[in-house]
């Protein structure tokens, strides 16, 4: 099975707007039946969260699990609320400090974007240049044939143009 690891940047700053967000989303990754750990700053987040998780939805339940060391996650359990230390004691592979994967996440994504930019510039301005192209071979001809008539009816009355 291939693991995966979903962020998300919410616009709301507001702790209880994250909350809230979170508990939707884990509702929905239960129901599907994938196995979720929310990692929170700290013990006291995770418990805002065990509390918020039990009674945001009246038609909900959502089986969870407070984590407050690494020998307190239940396999059985299909969502676990931990404290960054405990998250990280309980995954060595992750043990990485949160700042620093915050900054490694935002700068790649600040490149990507940039990246993805400057192809989408190019790529307009060849859509761009291609139209023009396509425009001027339109108009081309009939704008030879109108400096043609022009000339040759110049060359019939030289006296008009002199």
């Amino acid at each position: 099975m291939t693991e995966r690891v979903d962020f998300y940047v919410l616009k709301s700053a507001a702790a209880r707007q994250r909350l809230a967000f979170a508990c939707r989303l884990t509702e929905k990754a239960y129901l599907k039946d994938l196995s979720v750990v929310i990692v929170n700053d700290t013990l006291a987040d995770a418990q805002a969260l065990d509390d918020l998780l039990w009674t945001f939805n009246e038609r909900s339940f959502i089986p969870h699990k407070v984590c407050v060391d690494e020998h307190s996650m239940d396999p059985a359990t299909k969502v676990h609320l931990a404290a960054l230390p405990v998250a990280l004691e309980s995954a060595p592979s992750l043990s990485l400090h949160a700042k620093a994967v915050h900054a490694a996440i935002l700068s790649e994504t600040l490149e990507l974007a940039d990246s993805l930019l400057h192809q989408a510039v190019k790529d307009i301005e060849a859509t761009l240049f291609e139209r023009v192209l396509d425009r001027l071979r339109a108009q081309l001809p009939e704008l030879v044939d109108r400096i043609l008539r022009e000339h040759a009816a110049a060359q019939e009355d030289p006296q008009d143009h002199g």
